[in-house]
């Protein structure tokens, strides 16, 4: 069973945090592209200022996943950055930040959250139908070469 997750507004000194889980997810599962490293390397300008958010996962102090939203466009955002750390992969708390990330995004009365992922990721496909979304054409403009489904949550329902 999970246990309590705490999930904490990004401050600039958990920045090497945010880029030390990302790039770990993305070295086992793909390669990190030159967009990976514009956004881990400035988190605070290529997300917070442009209007999204950053939170990080805690428990009892001890930092083990990330996650951000992106602002795409008004009341819209990307649901992206979502990293936790390999011990803690299978034990549930991707659907307690799938769940948090949901609740959060609805009492900020957002419309649409959006996301980007592989379909090689079964897993994370498969929680993220649990909860709602559902695939949506793909952009043709994508940036990132990993991205081959993209899916969207209907906020409003």
């Amino acid at each position: 069973m999970a246990k309590n997750l705490e999930f904490i507004f990004f401050k600039n000194e958990h920045a090497n945090i945010f880029k030390a889980l990302n790039l770990e997810w993305l070295k086992t599962f793909f390669a990190v592209e030159p967009y990976d490293y514009l956004v881990l390397n400035n988190p605070s300008k290529e997300i917070i200022e442009t209007g999204g958010e950053i939170f990080m996962v805690s428990i009892e102090g001890n930092i083990i996943g990330t996650f951000a939203f992106l602002k795409k466009e008004e009341k819209l955002f990307e649901f992206s950055k979502m990293a936790l750390t390999p011990s803690e992969r299978g034990k549930g708390y991707g659907n307690k930040m799938v769940q948090f990330a949901i609740k959060f995004s609805r009492k900020q009365q957002w419309n649409t959250l959006i996301l980007y992922s592989s379909t090689i990721l079964e897993n994370s496909i498969h929680l993220y139908r649990k909860y709602g979304f559902i695939e949506v054409p793909i952009d043709s403009d994508i940036k990132y070469a990993r991205g081959n489904i993209k899916m969207s949550l209907n906020l409003k329902k």
